[in-house]
């Protein structure tokens, strides 16, 4: 390693925050509740806050260009909807920050091959046909080690099903800093929990809300009017029991603890502050409770989006200057990178 490169020690990194979503379409409760509050919640606190629309990760499987351009913007206008100030926090688009993709391959080098075909999520996507799966779906776990440790986070808010995709981030970067004899990567937190870490389907509450679901009716698309959030809400499935007033009275009850997750979520509350007020109300009661906060919180974003959609002039310039602030922070960091494994740079 070269003597110019000076390496932080563990305790000296930016409290720095990055997460991304796909702009792969389908906006749902899910995204807002499980990423995007919690995504302005971190902006409110002591953190650099980065959120970006990982549109490399989206290519893993095949996306219509236009309709890929067009769900970018969506996706950034959904941001900014639910209060992501781009003064505050950088927002941009990944393939704008070629850094990424550079760092990318560098941590393609540093993975193991076991590493990642131990990821359950590469086999949850590809499923039987593994053979026809993109190489890209396969590393995608050493891009988006790429994508957080290229900007030194050191937090990052995830849901549960991208855990293990943040202990091989982890992984990447203790064996990075181990092969150089450098302190230079960040051992990055995962930020998990809450009320709605994970939100469940309005029809069968074992399983994940999904944009990919048949039915629309087992989610709550964050492009809905109020009508319609209101008339999802009132057909949810529930059971004929009452509420209960303790937290562990909804075991064994999945759609229970799902319609009392998400009130609890989009009020700010837990579990139990909320079975505390309601318990022993039968969902005739909770039911128009539930409808009238969602409507509150959620019909306001969904407003404010079609309205930014209408020209995307305003949401085009943020990005802009989105991906140049955050080029400002990537290319240092991957210039010293390029510089303690070797690479001549000119």
């Amino acid at each position: 390693m070269s003597d110019a490169v000076q390496t932080p020690s563990q305790s000296q990194f930016t409290k720095r925050v990055f997460s991304g979503i796909q702009p792969s379409g389908g906006l749902t409760l899910g995204n807002y509740l499980g990423a995007v509050k919690r995504f302005v919640e971190m902006q409110q606190a002591d953190y650099e806050t980065l959120y970006c629309m990982v549109d490399l990760h989206a290519i893993t499987v095949w996306q219509d260009p236009e309709t890929l351009r067009f769900r970018t913007r969506e996706l950034a206008a959904f941001f900014i909807a639910s209060g992501l100030d781009p003064a505050k926090s950088i927002l941009f688009n990944q393939s704008a920050v070629p850094e990424h993709a550079q760092l990318g391959w560098i941590f393609n080098c540093v993975a193991r091959m076991g590493w990642m075909q131990r990821m359950t999520q590469f086999k949850d996507k590809a499923g039987k046909n593994a053979q026809n799966a993109s190489l890209g779906l396969f590393g995608y776990p050493a891009l988006m080690a790429a994508d957080i440790l290229l900007y030194h986070a050191t937090h990052v808010p995830v849901g549960d099903d991208q855990k293990q995709h943040l202990e091989l981030t982890r992984d990447i970067a203790i064996k990075f800093n181990h092969d150089f004899g450098v302190d230079f990567f960040p051992i990055t937190e995962p930020v998990i929990g809450g009320p709605a870490a994970r939100v469940m389907s309005l029809r069968d509450g074992s399983k994940k809300m999904s944009k990919s679901d048949p039915s629309d009716l087992s989610r709550i698309n964050m492009s809905d009017d109020t009508d319609t959030i209101a008339q999802k809400f009132r057909k949810a499935k529930t059971d004929p029991d009452a509420l209960p007033s303790e937290a562990d009275g909804l075991e064994g009850r999945p759609e229970a603890r799902n319609l009392v997750g998400i009130y609890a979520a989009l009020g700010d509350e837990t579990v139990d502050q909320v079975l505390a007020d309601v318990g022993g109300k039968q969902f005739s009661e909770f039911k128009p409770m539930l409808v009238d906060r969602a409507v509150e919180k959620l019909a306001p974003i969904s407003t404010e989006m079609a309205r930014l959609m209408q020209d995307t002039t305003e949401l085009d310039r943020v990005l802009k200057d989105g991906s140049q602030r955050a080029r400002a922070i990537a290319a240092p960091i991957l210039k010293k990178t390029y510089d303690i494994v070797g690479m001549l740079q000119s």
